[in-house]
């Protein structure tokens, strides 16, 4: 039975794992502590990369302290050999007393086998304790394993008038400084940010993690060019400090040994077939993907029925002029006044506000 503690350690343990996200795909980013008598023993998170695992890392911290502790895990621990030997067999190997974790894996190698053979081995299992939160913070896993596809965020920064820019002048700051540095520090928990080749073209964007100590967490940088006519010289290939990957439908794309390209299929409209593109970051091991833009690009997305959340931060500025509407056409009401869609947080940034919206179910 779980009591106050439980909820305690095992809400530690998803927020644990939270601070990997983005660095450890195609594995989810799992935490775990170790308890014993009330105290904490031991803490681990996956590695970047996705290995070492959570448990792992808390067991081989705790040593011999493991026999009779309880492990709070932010998903069930995998029963497979994979790269690395089973974390069930080496929670039953550390003497763990009682393992509590509030979701099964959806990976079908593991998908309640774990479970089984710590309750074959003699451990207790309290499962499905905060599973809620749980599911939040695995989104991108459990999408990946039953899509397969990855979890897609939409981010919008929209002036008061509706726009994302104007017409022929390139970035124009939308939001204040602290949503920026609010949204650079976004990337850093995604495994993959998204762009078009207009906001490529028109923007020449780096889009990597720029804030003190992040860069190193920088997103792979996917863009989305159907015609493939965007050459190297835009600093989202030309600057390597992350991966740069090029989505296009044309045949014969010059080599560049700085980009990764993919040819995938046209919509029937002509441009990329956006399921194709994400069934294959899901192949790649993408989980995660943030959208930002332009403007053609989100509506893409939302009219092709993909996006799973938006992050839509509003600011008090009119633009005016000759101005880039924020979804291309597309009445914003599409999100903050759909059935598709739900409002679940809003907060202020300096002056500006951000909303989250998610998918309704």
């Amino acid at each position: 039975m779980a009591d106050e503690n439980d909820r305690r350690f095992m809400a530690a343990a998803i927020r644990l794992g939270g601070g990997a996200l983005g660095t450890t795909w195609p594995n989810p980013a799992v935490g775990a502590i170790l308890v014993r008598d009330g105290r904490v023993i031991s803490r681990g998170r996956t590695a970047r990369g996705g290995r070492p695992h959570a448990e792992a890392i808390a067991l081989k911290r705790a040593g011999d302290l493991a026999a009779g502790g309880t492990l709070y895990v932010s998903l069930e621990p995998c029963s497979h050999q994979g790269q690395t030997p089973p974390c069930a067999d080496a929670i039953l190997n550390a003497g763990v007393r009682r393992v509590v974790a509030p979701l099964a894996d959806p990976d079908p190698r593991v998908a309640g086998k774990g479970f089984e053979r710590l309750r074959t081995g003699g451990v207790e299992i309290s499962a499905g304790l905060l599973a809620p939160e749980a599911q939040r913070a695995h989104v991108g896993h459990i999408a990946r394993n039953a899509g397969p596809m990855p979890h897609v965020t939409l981010k919008l920064a929209v002036s008061a008038d509706d726009a994302i820019g104007r017409i022929g002048e390139g970035n124009v700051p939308v939001t204040g400084a602290i949503a920026r540095r609010h949204a650079q520090a976004l990337r850093s928990r995604f495994d993959a940010v998204l762009v078009g080749s207009g906001t490529v073209a028109a923007d020449d964007p780096l889009l990597t993690c720029r804030l003190p100590g992040l860069k190193r967490r920088s997103p792979v940088r996917v863009v989305l060019d159907s015609e493939a006519k965007l050459d190297g010289h835009f600093r989202v290939f030309s600057e390597s400090s992350a991966p740069a990957w090029l989505m296009s439908a044309a045949k014969g794309i010059p080599p560049n040994n700085r980009i990764r390209k993919f040819v995938l299929p046209r919509s029937t409209l002509g441009g990329l077939d956006l399921w194709s593109c994400m069934y294959r970051l899901s192949d790649e091991g993408i989980t995660r993907v943030l959208v930002e833009g332009g403007a053609r690009i989100a509506r893409a997305f939302l009219e092709a029925d993909l996006v799973e959340d938006v992050l839509l931060f509003r600011s008090s500025v009119v633009l005016g002029g000759n101005v880039v509407p924020a979804l291309a056409g597309l009445d914003l009401a599409e999100i903050e006044n759909s059935d598709r869609f739900r409002r679940t947080e809003r907060r202020m940034f300096g002056a500006d506000r951000m909303s989250r919206y998610e998918r309704a179910r």
